[in-house]
């Protein structure tokens, strides 16, 4: 079977109001994403990345260029908004039904779709969360939760979806640095087990690295893609690669190209515009 979930952005651009404030949010922004590939995009704040996301989501439309997936168009000017399970987002703050069960939440999705049973999706979101760490929690409810446990139970419900591109818009960032830790190999298990196309939002350099076989650097607003940089660290991955020389090579030059866009956002008054 043909791997799926090849992502391609051509000179996207975005302008918010373009007969208004003019806010130029993304410019000629082009990146390949290839299938299965773990993709993390880092640059200092507005500078695009949520719109990018949003955009290959089906959330937001394009002003210029173009957003495709395995030949298919997603977005581009004037494009009717047409999000799909084919593309689930892990959002920063969270999106659980807080009055359903984890079960219901993890398995809504297939059972909505009619591409499961009951009895195998229930089989499948057991599987799932017992290898994240979550076991016998299949009757709580998100309130019981953690925030760690509630950001892998969303990572499970995207994953039982079997889109083609996992979305994820910083997703860990309220997490403190433990839980952060293990929330992030959890979703390198889950990426060997059952490996996905993932684009990944972070502002976290450290995170972008340990995750990613590809980061690019954006620019500040307008937001284009400044460099991209592979991550030739062998898979899988644990903590222990943090303190390799390769990957503080890399890290190295990953601050050096984020450190000169940080600096012009700054000196730009820059905002979470974009």
């Amino acid at each position: 079977m043909a791997e799926t979930g090849q992502l391609s952005i051509r000179n996207a651009g975005k302008i918010y109001d373009p007969d208004g404030i003019h806010v130029v949010a993304l410019q000629r922004v082009s990146l390949e994403v290839k299938a299965n590939e773990f993709c993390v995009v880092v640059g200092p704040s507005g500078c695009g990345k949520t719109t990018l996301l949003n955009a290959i989501a089906g959330f937001d439309q394009l002003t210029d260029g173009q957003i495709s997936m395995d030949g298919a168009l997603l977005a581009s000017p004037g494009k009717k908004l047409l999000p799909g399970p084919d593309r689930m987002v892990v959002f920063q703050q969270g999106a659980l039904f807080p009055w359903k069960t984890v079960m219901w939440n993890v398995t809504c999705g297939p059972l909505k779709q009619e591409r499961m049973a009951p009895a195998e999706a229930a089989e499948k979101g057991r599987e799932l969360l017992a290898r994240v760490g979550l076991h016998d929690i299949e009757d709580s409810y998100p309130e019981g939760l953690s925030g760690g446990q509630k950001r892998r139970v969303e990572i499970i419900r995207a994953l039982m979806n079997d889109p083609k591109i996992l979305l994820f818009d910083e997703p860990f960032r309220a997490l403190d640095a433990l839980t952060k830790s293990v929330v992030q190999e959890h979703l390198l298990e889950l990426f060997d087990f059952a490996p996905k196309t993932v684009f990944f939002i972070t502002h976290d350099l450290e995170e972008a690295i340990f995750l990613a076989d590809r980061v690019a650097v954006m620019t500040t607003r307008p937001g284009t893609i400044k460099k991209v940089i592979a991550v030739d660290i062998p898979r899988p991955r644990d903590y222990r690669v943090l303190t390799s020389g390769r990957f503080l090579e890399i890290k190295a030059e990953l601050g050096e190209a984020i450190h000169e866009e940080a600096k012009k956002a700054f000196e730009a008054g820059e905002r979470e515009l974009a």
